[in-house]
């Protein structure tokens, strides 16, 4: 009954939200806001005022970026804990921006990450620093140092990157290349998750994936290296690999149907991962398909997974090698997510979703709310969204 009354009181604040969108439009949501008669005269000098700061040889740049995440998961054994997290992330930074004779865009920028779990002390406090560089030219993003993750043009996948890790390791440490157009896109990134210290194993993980669209078809693929040695005083520890290849292709149906988006996927992953210390070897692979589909603030992403363990060394190495959603150890495994926005905007998300598991073996389930504030979505007018969930 408590969760009834929980998601009928949402539906309701969303009702009241969305009754009042048409006096808070948002910039670049929705286009039946984003024309308003009374915005037009508005958008064009704001836009004038940023073409010519954006034409500034010199610029200093700032950011703030909030976040907080309310996650209750009613999960049982085998393969997961029930817990209840809830944490909030400020993310301030700095920099400065500066354009070259050849319209290309260099940034240099820094900041610091801090997480606070809610209900705790300064003891369950974790800072990061940001700091990196970024080029910028027709298309080509190249990023170097530690780099929030969501700079990326697209999220990593559940099975390669798990909600738990993604809150505690908001960053790419290392590097990160993409180049996109009306094509499609690609990227590389080199994410040093471990320096070797006398405690500390060396770890790193390599990814380089990418699409291309033609009309409503997407065809893409990833080839995906995960490293894990040991510390620089035990050289006897296991030395793990863990390497993937995958390939999707897809349909998105958006055009053709009264949605704001209805797209479909299928895809395969083969994996190749080792013990080298104990001579171990396995071969899992698998198949998924991806169902997504949006109108308005309601939507629903629907999840299938087909085939073998893909963390086969889970059980000896934990989260520290196996990065993905441990449910991906299961032969059969869908998720369900049913999710609306409560408000969003170019630069605030509200988001709720009520997700449910099935491994095989029974339905579990769990809920997510999200609120994520972006001063640069504000300044810029950038589209409204949660990219990836938690920065992915």
């Amino acid at each position: 009954m408590k969760r009834l009354l929980l998601i009928i009181s949402l539906f309701c604040f969303a009702s009241l939200t969305f009754a009042q969108m048409d006096s808070v439009p948002a910039h670049d949501f929705w286009t039946r806001y984003n024309k308003h008669p009374r915005l037009v005269v508005v958008d064009t000098a704001f836009n004038a005022r940023q073409a010519a700061l954006d034409n500034k040889r010199l610029r200093f740049i700032y950011d703030v970026d909030f976040l907080t995440y309310f996650d209750n998961r009613e999960y049982k054994a085998p393969y997961q804990i029930p817990q209840t997290i809830f944490n909030f992330r400020l993310s301030p930074s700095i920099g400065l921006r500066v354009r070259d004779n050849a319209a290309g865009r260099h940034e240099l920028v820094a900041g610091v990450r801090y997480t606070q779990r809610l209900g705790g002390n300064w003891k369950d406090v974790q800072f990061d620093p940001t700091a990196y560089y970024h080029y910028a030219y027709k298309g080509i993003d190249l990023y170097m140092g530690a780099i929030p993750y969501q700079k990326r043009l697209n999220s990593l996948p559940y099975w390669l990157l798990y909600d738990s890790i993604s809150y505690m390791h908001p960053n790419i440490q290392g590097a990160y290349f993409s180049y996109h157009d009306h094509r499609g896109f690609i990227n590389a990134m080199a994410d040093w998750r471990g320096a070797q210290t006398a405690t500390r194993r060396e770890m790193f993980r390599v990814l380089i994936d990418g699409e291309f669209h033609y009309k409503g078809l997407v065809v893409g693929g990833l080839a995906h290296l995960n490293h894990t040695a040991g510390t620089a005083e035990n050289d006897t520890l296991p030395l793990y690999d863990d390497l993937n290849l995958g390939a999707h292709i897809g349909f998105d149906a958006t055009q053709y149907v009264p949605l704001d988006s209805l797209a479909i996927k299928v895809g395969y992953i083969y994996g190749f991962a080792r013990d080298r210390l104990h001579r171990r070897t396995f071969q899992p692979q698998g198949f998924y398909i991806e169902l997504y589909l949006n109108w308005w603030f309601l939507g629903l992403k629907n999840t299938f997974y087909y085939g073998d363990n893909l963390q086969p060394f889970r059980s000896d190495i934990g989260p520290l090698m196996c990065q993905g959603d441990p449910f991906y150890q299961s032969r059969l495994y869908n998720r369900l997510d049913l999710f609306l926005y409560l408000y969003r905007s170019s630069f605030v998300d509200f988001y709720f979703s009520y997700n449910f598991h099935f491994d095989n073996r029974q339905i579990q389930e769990q809920q997510q709310l999200i609120v994520r504030f972006n001063l640069d979505g504000l300044l810029s007018r950038k589209q409204g969204f949660i990219h990836a969930i938690f920065d992915k």
